[in-house]
């Protein structure tokens, strides 16, 4: 478990901070814009738990939040460095639970007849937020594979999260019986 002994170094003052491995980077860098934009996609999960979810849903997001810090992680460190520390890593054993949770999902709510509109109940119009957040950081990262070389599983990860999230706001609407808002492609 890292020790954080001080929260402000006043290194970034310039527009720099530092990897995990220590190389000394932009702030505005691809691997920073992504690794933030996995950072920002677990607050917006916080806010709906915060907000109010079915448990089976307070049960299943506080594990891919912590999921998220280990794709943080894996964002953070170069694949050269990963070699050197301990890292927590996204693995094949993660995306083969977020499939899982589909497959759950799925059985649970039926097929999707019509799009649908972000929205219904608070907790559902959070998870919508945050499945968009969710596709932000999975373009981030694969901007990022153009230059640089992540994680094998991180962007499955992504983008089977982002699926995970519009069924979970499908299923938090089910269960607090407000239905789905219908796109009117004739509106």
């Amino acid at each position: 478990m890292p020790r954080l002994t001080k929260i402000t170094t006043r290194q970034g003052d310039q527009g720099l901070t530092r990897l995990s491995g220590g190389q000394e980077v932009p702030k505005d860098a691809l691997r920073v814009s992504a690794y933030g934009t996995v950072d920002e996609l677990n607050s917006q999960i916080g806010v709906a738990l915060a907000v109010g979810l079915s448990p089976r849903l307070q049960e299943v997001l506080p594990k891919i939040q912590n999921e998220l810090f280990h794709l943080g992680s894996d964002l953070s460190f170069r694949e050269a460095d990963k070699e050197k520390y301990a890292v927590p890593q996204i693995e094949t054993r993660h995306v083969d639970q977020l499939d899982a949770l589909i497959d759950e999902m799925n059985a649970e709510l039926g097929q999707l007849e019509n799009f649908i509109l972000p929205g219904g109940s608070m907790g559902a119009a959070q998870l919508h937020v945050a499945r968009t957040v969710c596709r932000r950081a999975e373009r981030c990262v694969i901007s990022l594979t153009h230059t640089e070389t992540v994680g094998l599983y991180v962007i499955p990860y992504l983008n089977r999260l982002s699926d995970v999230l519009f069924m979970l706001a499908r299923y938090e609407n089910k269960i607090c019986e407000i239905p789905d808002p219908l796109w009117d492609s004739h509106a």
